[in-house]
């Protein structure tokens, strides 16, 4: 059963939607997440939008090896970005009702 006004209702309310997915993706341009590893030895911030926008390495590290510095540079990145993920589903969460892969809001 349609809502009263029909399908015009239906596609008011998606255009709506849409506008309100807009938003909060240009707003997720501006809030960031931080990450850390080796007990904060490196960290980094990434924003909504999966940018890297600073990374910091404790001088105490840069005296060991290599591969260990890699390692916790990896680690922390990939953390910031799981934050990031995790940031973006709660904000465009709230939109959808939890839905995702609506056509046409290219979440």
């Amino acid at each position: 059963m349609l809502p009263k006004g029909g399908i015009q209702e239906i596609m008011k309310q998606a255009q709506k939607l849409q506008k309100e997915v807009e938003r909060a993706k240009e707003e997720l341009e501006h809030e960031t997440v931080e990450a850390s590893a080796g007990g904060g030895m490196v960290t980094v911030i990434v924003t909504g939008k999966k940018t890297i926008k600073s990374l910091k390495i404790s001088p105490e590290i840069l005296s060991e090896d290599k591969e260990m510095l890699e390692d916790l540079i990896i680690a922390a990145v990939n953390q910031g970005l799981k934050k990031a993920d995790e940031l973006v589903q709660e904000r465009l969460g709230v939109l959808t009702g939890g839905l995702r892969n609506i056509p046409g809001l290219e979440l």
